[in-house]
């Protein structure tokens, strides 16, 4: 595995810059725009993708934690599209049921499941019965979902929230504790003009959702939209997240798990490391690669090689999360 960091933290300008209309500057915009060109490579082998989060010396205490049982193991899906209707996918539904069947044999009962959004194609109560109905197969402790701009058409994500909402805050955000990790859950896929975009009252919510966490406490942050900038040309970033990264800067291990690009991403800065998550409908292509985020149509038999879910394994007394990617192959 080959891994390209930035060790500098996020820059010290960042929570004045933040203030700005939107929190993000043209200039940094820009800088973090560069992130895709120095992304970290993973290592693929045997239709996995295994990643660590953290320095190369906490890589081998993280994996060791596979066999913990008492560590955290918990499964990240997305993008499952229900209802599409195309040539890049005739069969959302078969493929988003083979990664719920992939979840249940991992050998394991994860702790819990996270979707992180795009449940749906176009947000009708059919789409949402079929797939709240599947989520309920899954064999784990919970099942967690943050909703995408799919999830919302047409009602601000009024239907969502029925059916997904309880217990969350404003517009379905919401925090959550287990294993000594702090996961935050958060919507930024409701506002959206070009960029995902959080508000201010979501960004309240976090800055006093962490103000009595102690900074060795590990975060992990789940959103649709990336909190990067992985590719504002395409939407594919939230003009407001640095004013909620800068809230994390004071934590050695902060984690941002999204969906929405439909492929495998990684960049650290500093003690923030992002991960973006495949897709179980279909793939889209990479940043620049033609003139718009589309679906794309694979040769026959290389679907599946596409799409995938991750799961996630951390071990109290060590500052590493390990990730895997598995594809659906």
């Amino acid at each position: 595995m080959s891994d390209s960091r930035d060790e500098s933290p996020l820059p010290e300008s960042a929570q004045s810059e933040a203030a700005s209309e939107h929190g993000m500057s043209r200039r940094q915009l820009l800088r973090h725009a560069g992130w895709f060109g120095s992304a970290v490579v993973l290592t693929v082998a045997g239709g996995e993708v295994v990643s660590h989060i953290a320095h190369d010396r906490d890589g081998a205490a993280a994996a060791s934690a596979t066999a913990d049982a008492n560590a955290l193991r918990f499964v990240q899906v997305s993008d499952s599209h229900i209802g599409f209707q195309g040539p890049a996918n005739t069969d959302v539904t078969g493929s988003f049921s083979e990664a719920l069947d992939q979840i249940n044999t991992l050998g394991f009962r994860p702790d819990f499941v996270m979707h992180t959004g795009d449940l749906t194609h176009l947000s009708t109560p059919a789409q949402f019965d079929q797939v709240q109905q599947m989520l309920g197969g899954v064999r784990a402790g919970r099942v967690f979902t943050v909703p995408g701009e799919h999830d919302s058409v047409g009602d601000a994500g009024k239907a969502y929230r029925q059916r997904f909402g309880a217990g969350t805050t404003g517009d379905g955000w919401y925090s959550f504790d287990t294993h000594g990790v702090h996961f935050i859950a958060l919507v930024n896929t409701l506002s959206l003009e070009k960029l995902g975009h959080l508000g201010q009252d979501q960004i309240d919510f976090v800055r006093k959702d962490v103000a009595g966490l102690n900074s060795d406490t590990p975060i992990v942050v789940f959103s649709h939209i990336p909190l990067f900038a992985m590719y504002p040309q395409w939407g594919w970033s939230t003009d407001d997240a640095l004013q909620v990264l800068a809230l994390f800067k004071r934590f050695s291990s902060v984690t941002c798990l999204n969906g929405h690009v439909h492929q495998l991403f990684s960049k650290t800065e500093g003690n923030i490391t992002f991960h973006s998550a495949t897709t179980t409908a279909y793939p889209l292509p990479a940043p620049g690669h033609g003139p718009a985020p589309t679906p794309q149509t694979l040769p026959a038999g290389r679907l599946k090689s596409a799409l995938g879910i991750r799961t996630v394994t951390y071990r109290r007394g060590t500052a590493a999360l390990a990730l895997t990617d598995q594809r659906l192959v």
